[in-house]
């Protein structure tokens, strides 16, 4: 199944949430959905599959899915395929920011996008004429990013697999510089070679790093995180201790999956973002 546009929230509640990916619809689990649900329990029985975490991680129905689709989020291609985490290989609620790097990055702007998973956010920045070198630990995750690029028919993008600590110390070392940088930690991540990452230990000398690799005339850093019990404020606290001095100002926010009119929407995770005067007398 392939070429099948869009993405919707269609429903959530009673810690799940329903959506549409292209023509497949999936109920997979949300611990913020304390809500009731708006849908009758019908509309929830007709998913496609269902995925659980309980008595460990469980698909039912999933032999109804194809093995790979594609769908397109705001002119974006996405291949997705069910994995054994539940996740299809797109997180929707980034759909704001791909759209704000669209909007931010520069043709010549040179673009890092760390613990990069499938490559949203490193298509968006390429698609707006910016170089982006992509970095994930996983080499499987790299494949699916790569496979995302083609799809859009983008062959410019550096793929880079290895841990995010010491990649940015060569690139400091080296005197490789960027203009913006993405980057989405895990909350806990254990690389190929067996370096763990964790979110709370670990995620001030990664901003530290990220530093030490901006041009002397950047444009942005944008923060994103699912860690349980990280807000808005968390991410922009550190990002200003981050980018003490060099001027600029920060903002911070909620991820949300979103829906039609009537369906409420639901938080996935937070964002900050750190621009400077130049990006945003661009963006004006």
């Amino acid at each position: 199944m392939s070429g099948t546009d869009g993405y919707e929230l269609l429903d959530s509640g009673r810690g799940r949430k329903l959506e549409r990916f292209g023509a497949v619809t999936l109920s997979r689990p949300c611990a913020q959905a304390v809500w009731e649900p708006a849908l009758p329990r019908e509309a929830w029985a007709a998913a496609d599959a269902s995925f659980d975490r309980e008595d460990g991680n469980r698909w039912s129905g999933r032999s109804h899915l194809p093995p790979q689709w594609t769908i397109s989020v705001d002119g974006t291609r996405f291949r997705l395929s069910s994995t054994d985490f539940g996740h299809l290989g797109i997180f929707p609620e980034q759909r704001a920011q791909w759209a704000w790097l669209r909007r931010t990055a520069r043709k010549g702007d040179r673009v890092l996008n760390l613990f990069a998973y499938s490559g949203g956010s490193s298509l968006a920045p390429a698609l707006a004429g910016a170089s982006v070198t992509h970095l994930d630990a996983s080499r499987g995750m790299v494949d699916w990013a790569a496979a995302n690029a083609r799809l859009n028919g983008i062959s410019t993008i550096r793929w880079i697999v290895d841990d995010a600590h010491k990649f940015l110390r060569r690139e400091a070392r080296r005197g490789s510089r960027y203009d913006g940088i993405v980057l989405d930690p895990p909350s806990y991540g254990r690389g190929a070679s067996g370096e763990t990452y964790v979110f709370e230990r670990d995620l001030t000398t990664t901003l530290s790093l990220c530093r030490a690799v901006l041009s002397d005339a950047p444009r942005f850093i944008l923060l994103s995180a699912h860690t349980p019990g990280c807000t808005a404020q968390v991410l922009a606290n550190v990002l200003l201790q981050a980018t003490a001095g060099l001027g600029g100002s920060v903002e911070s926010g909620e991820m949300l999956l979103e829906g039609g009119p009537g369906v409420l929407p639901l938080p996935s995770g937070m964002w900050a973002r750190w621009t400077t005067a130049r990006a945003q007398g661009d963006r004006a």
